[in-house]
């Protein structure tokens, strides 16, 4: 089923900012705190998606360590196209321009990064219901989330721990939702690391 539910941030919006080199959330680089847990998976051959994955210097970091099954969806175009230029060799078919809401695949592992809060926040049940759905028996979304008060201002919008629990918890075993103690310095004390499991 197509995702008919129009928002305030759709394509044209995300296209029209990275045209314009709006992009104050691009930070240059991987993650520590998601570099940190990938530095901690074994098995290589883990299906990995990254959703509104932007310029993603995640897949690209998860890549050079050996992994083998990347791939990166956003609705904009542009920042497919930059991953590309920095990583000629990142395969083609594992860079998927299109809206995640009608995306059908199966992973062990989803990783957030910067997608949940870039949502208009009437989405978020269905991104919960969708991240299921992608993830196969056991599967594991992992993460950041932000933690500052949700208001009408953003993206990025916020959150708290307790509505991330009321919100993942019908879906998901919690294994992990706690401050992050190596966030960068622009977003420390307002980041949460999180490690959810398929219910």
């Amino acid at each position: 089923m197509k995702n008919t539910l129009k928002t305030r941030f759709d394509k044209e919006f995300w296209e029209s900012k990275y045209n314009a080199k709006e992009t104050g959330w691009d930070i240059g680089h991987a993650s520590t705190p998601l570099t940190t847990y990938f530095d901690q998976l074994f098995n290589k051959e883990l299906k990995i998606l990254i959703p509104g994955g932007g310029n993603c210097y995640e897949a690209e970091y998860l890549v050079e360590q050996g992994f083998k099954n990347i791939f990166v969806i956003d609705i904009a175009e542009q920042p497919l196209k930059n991953l590309k230029t920095r990583f000629p060799n990142f395969p083609d078919n594992h860079l998927i321009y299109g809206d995640f809401f009608n995306h059908e695949e199966q992973y062990d592992l989803i990783v957030e990064q910067t997608f949940f809060c870039a949502l208009d926040p009437v989405l978020r049940i269905k991104y919960v219901k969708k991240m299921a759905e992608l993830l196969k028996e056991n599967g594991k979304l992992a993460g950041l989330l932000f933690d500052f008060e949700l208001t009408e201002e953003g993206p990025p919008f916020g959150g708290s721990i307790k509505e991330y629990l009321q919100l993942f918890s019908p879906y998901f075993t919690i294994k992990k939702l706690e401050r992050c103690y190596n966030s960068i310095q622009p977003r420390a004390e307002r980041e949460l690391f999180f490690i959810f499991e398929k219910k």
